[in-house]
């Protein structure tokens, strides 16, 4: 028997995990779930226990693209979805270095550097909560709360602030 874990919006790009029974860990029974208590999972103790994850990808114009994702303390509703899409450009897109967000466009100048392609904007994918394994190998970026005010308080995208801006 496998027990498949799975997250709500999973990216096609993560498959789900598979836990085989008879690992050296136990499962308990609780709402009539199966599921692994914390320290089963071998999550540190110090990691927060409801987190989510901030997903959004670079797409230059040729469409290649980085995918990027950060692991943030927080539980997102979905008026934090709405809020955050009303900051969004076309409730899509930010400029990365705006909102303090890791940029992901140097990932594909390893293919031959910034060109007439790049551009100043990330997009949006999704806002979701982290699995076990996410929480386990993603650094803590921060807490939702704060990202959403720092979404909140831009009120014009800067795409001066990449420097993409203005390459050709």
């Amino acid at each position: 028997m496998v027990a498949r874990l799975s997250h709500q919006n999973a990216s096609h790009r993560k498959p789900s995990l598979s836990l085989g029974i008879g690992m050296n860990s136990s499962w308990t029974t609780g709402n009539s779930a199966m599921q692994l208590t914390k320290k089963q999972t071998g999550i540190p103790s110090d990691a927060p226990r409801e987190c989510c994850i901030f997903e959004y990808l670079y797409r230059d114009a040729s469409n290649y693209k980085a995918w990027g994702e950060i692991l943030l303390a927080g539980v997102p509703s979905q008026n934090d979805i709405a809020v955050l899409r009303a900051c969004l450009e076309s409730d899509t897109y930010f400029v990365a270095e705006q909102v303090s967000i890791p940029a992901l466009y140097q990932e594909l100048w390893e293919f031959g550097g910034p060109n007439c392609d790049d551009h100043a904007l990330h997009e949006f994918v999704a806002l979701r909560a982290a699995s076990d394994d996410e929480r386990k190998s993603l650094p803590l970026f921060g807490a939702l709360s704060s990202l959403l005010k720092t979404f909140q308080a831009v009120t014009k995208w800067d795409y001066s602030l990449s420097p993409n801006f203005d390459i050709y």
